[in-house]
Formats: C-alpha cells, structure tokens, sequence
C-alpha cells in the first residue's frame, strides 16, 4: 500500500520524464502480445464491424458534431 501518495506521483512522472522511448522494444512488446491475441483468438475479431455504432458514437461526441 503506498502511504506517501504524492511522492509516489513525483517519482512517477520523474521515472516517466527520466526513460526514453525505446522503439524496438516497444514493437517486440506489440508483437508477442498479437501474438497471444491470436493464439487465444482474439485476433482478428469475427465480424470487424461488430461495435461499429458505438464508435462512431463515441467519435461524433468527441468531435463535437453531436
């Protein structure tokens, strides 16, 4: 349990601000987890519009057209 929750966030962003991205760790990352996706067949959906409505939804809110 952290006690002290503002040093927690300080040595967050600290932590954050300090690491570099690092690219070809980053997409070794994305490959083995669409891997897993795959394997659990999670990937690629079934029906790719499933959901559709709601994203445009949600895209027309954020953009303010609704």
């Amino acid at each position: 349990m952290i006690k002290d929750v503002k040093y927690w966030e300080e040595f967050e962003k600290k932590l954050i601000a300090d690491t570099k991205p690092d690219y070809k760790k980053n997409m070794e990352i994305f490959k083995l987890m669409l891997e897993h996706a795959r394997k659990v067949g999670a990937f690629p959906p079934k029906d790719p519009l499933e959901g559709i409505e709601v994203d445009i939804r949600i895209a027309k809110i954020l953009n303010g057209l609704e």
